[in-house]
């Protein structure tokens, strides 16, 4: 009886203590509850909002870019990729080997691969392959069922269908990196991905040729995957460019170097515009806009002829005799020589005990100034260095704009140098020598130029002395305004553009034998410019200074040639740099001469007005 009665006594206690437990969790549950749907509940609506609409941003197509006849240089090309999406695969791992058995995939885009996975939900596409053709594409359709997770989408690509060619010129797109990140000026910079300009017109552009994204607002689940679309908002698609830039003499330039390395230029010298923009050796930025490899990305910086740097803009050589324009302008504006004055050149010039050696060993006689230029003799412009001194010469030199950025918007634009006085007593804490002047009247010693300056200075001595800034975009008018008009005597500036006639034109001119051309009674006139990049010794001047092509590539020196055409109505200038290509007259000259004579043939400059009416 006491025994049946202790059960029931400990049945009663644990229903009870159980009760009260239930009673406890109830009260806690209902206080939770009372929590969340009433302290909280404005807080859970705003994100079960969050978590039923999705924005999301739309890329807008790319601008085209189109030279000055609306031929497409860069443009948007159809692109398939194939993504893997990792919550429809149980094992990325089996399906990515899979896929490798089809398309092999390097070390770099498996890397690539599982960091973009680590970052990303599972539910978000991530890029395996691009670009693939049909026959790739029915390959992997062909494997699908052992494909979970692969899917194929299609999309645009940046193309540039003149590869090599214009890559200086439009430079090539990459996707965003953290540096553009950081500067949080457009939502787009955020699209895993998105592409931008690096360099060239696509750098300098940009804005312009990206557009504006659109957005779609998507109903989502509590996870982010997408449940269906709600609306959408197109976005503006990126401006359409119409460059300069002629792809017929493009081509021309590009091909008229072979395998020399160097740059040119051709300008409309009443304009500014650039027709023909060149660096040597190029790169295809096909490839990088794809994106390198580590291997291909350090063989090109490796390259000794440096194909990523913009020897048009960013380059730095002496000019050489193509100098001697601007020494004989200083001494014919200061009255230091006249049309009619005479200096005898035996070979080389004394100055102390040092002897200063003109090219020709033998010496050119006695020249004045158009046929010091013809000849290209050292002597002369010895002479008339000593007599005008550095300020002077360097006065006359920044005025054709020698020794500043030219500045056509690219990135990596190198100044160039014009010394004077004042700058070797700032950078050395020395005196100017004379010595010093000489070797700079022949566009040696510390004259640092670059081609772009060359074609500016080419183009205002046969324009009549205008002022030219470069252009890449048509520009409305021309030079010849009172503004940009240089104080210089435009009877000498004949004077020395007759000196660049008969360098090219007559039988004695150093570029006679390689530059001249008669086309429908249209010649050109130029100069050539040899520049030294080792010193040559009084031994090697006593035995036989070596030939060119018997040192090694960069003993040699540099090649450089400026010319214009037509001769009686300059419409053309162009500046030419042949790295350790010899002699100017052999190695640039002919470059120049197919360059221009296929601007007088093609005579473009009105094509893109004709274009627009």
């Amino acid at each position: 009886m006491n025994r049946d009665n202790d059960k029931g006594k400990v049945l009663i206690r644990r229903s009870m203590v159980m009760a009260t437990g239930m009673l406890v969790l109830l009260l806690v549950i209902i206080a939770r509850l009372y929590f969340l749907q009433v302290i909280y509940a404005d807080r859970f609506k705003m994100m079960a909002d969050e978590n039923r609409i999705s924005t999301r941003i739309l890329v807008p197509p790319r601008g085209i870019i189109y030279d000055r006849n609306m031929v497409p240089i860069a443009m948007n090309q159809q692109n398939f990729q194939a993504l893997i999406v990792a919550e429809q695969t149980t094992d990325v791992k089996s399906t990515l080997d899979e896929f490798s058995k089809i398309m092999p995939l390097s070390d770099e885009e498996i890397e690539r691969i599982k960091k973009d996975l680590k970052k990303n939900k599972s539910f978000v596409p991530i890029k395996i392959k691009e670009k693939l053709t049909w026959e790739e594409i029915s390959k992997i359709l062909l494997k699908a069922p052992d494909l979970p997770g692969i899917i194929i989408d299609e999309g645009l690509n940046r193309f540039y269908p003149h590869g090599d060619m214009m890559a200086h010129v439009l430079g090539y797109v990459a996707a965003v990196n953290e540096e553009d990140l950081k500067k949080k000026d457009d939502p787009l910079l955020e699209v895993p991905g998105f592409k931008i300009g690096k360099s060239g017109i696509e750098k300098l552009f940009e804005k312009r040729l990206r557009g504006k994204g659109g957005n779609v607002k998507l109903e989502v689940n509590a996870y982010g995957r997408i449940m269906k679309e709600i609306e959408k908002t197109e976005g503006i698609p990126g401006e359409n460019i119409v460059l300069t830039i002629d792809a017929r003499l493009q081509e021309a330039t590009f091909h008229a170097f072979k395998e020399e390395s160097g740059a040119a230029i051709l300008l409309d010298v009443n304009t500014g515009e650039i027709l023909a923009f060149v660096s040597m050796p190029s790169f295809d930025p096909n490839l990088l806009s794809q994106g390198l490899s580590k291997d291909d990305w350090n063989a090109l910086i490796a390259n000794p002829k440096k194909p990523m740097t913009n020897k048009a803009i960013a380059g730095q050589y002496s000019p050489g005799s193509t100098f001697k324009m601007i020494v004989a302008l200083a001494a014919l504006e200061t009255r230091t020589v006249a049309l009619n004055t005479r200096v005898f050149c035996s070979g080389q010039m004394y100055l102390g005990n040092h002897a200063f050696h003109c090219w020709k060993k033998d010496g050119h006689g006695f020249v004045n100034i158009i046929e010091a230029l013809e000849h290209s003799c050292d002597t002369f412009f010895y002479e008339l260095s000593l007599k005008l001194g550095i300020d002077r010469i360097a006065a006359m030199a920044r005025r054709f704009g020698l020794g500043s950025k030219v500045d056509i918007g690219f990135d990596g634009e190198r100044e160039g140098l014009i010394p004077d006085r004042e700058w070797k007593m700032k950078r050395f804490k020395e005196t100017w020598q004379q010595g010093e002047s000489l070797i700079s009247g022949i566009g040696q010693g510390y004259v640092l130029t670059t081609p772009i300056q060359l074609a500016v200075m080419t183009s205002s001595l046969v324009n009549g002395g205008y002022k030219v800034q470069p252009t890449f975009v048509k520009r409305e008018g021309d030079v010849k305004t009172e503004d940009n008009k240089i104080k210089v005597s435009n009877a000498n500036l004949e004077i020395v553009k007759e000196g660049m006639y008969a360098v090219v034109n007559n039988p004695r001119g150093t570029a006679y034998w390689y530059g001249r051309f008669d086309y429908n009674g249209m010649k050109m006139g130029g100069k050539t410019g040899t520049t030294q990049v080792r010193r040559i010794t009084m031994k090697e001047r006593q035995t036989g200074v070596l030939k060119s092509d018997e040192l090694p590539w960069h003993l040699r020196n540099h090649a450089l040639f400026v010319g214009y055409a037509p001769h009686d109505n300059p419409k053309y200038a162009v500046a030419i740099l042949v790295e350790h290509g010899g002699g100017g007259s052999s190695a640039a000259a002919p470059i120049a001469k197919k360059i221009l004579l296929e601007a007088v043939k093609l005579d473009p400059s009105q094509s893109i007005q004709e274009v627009r009416e």
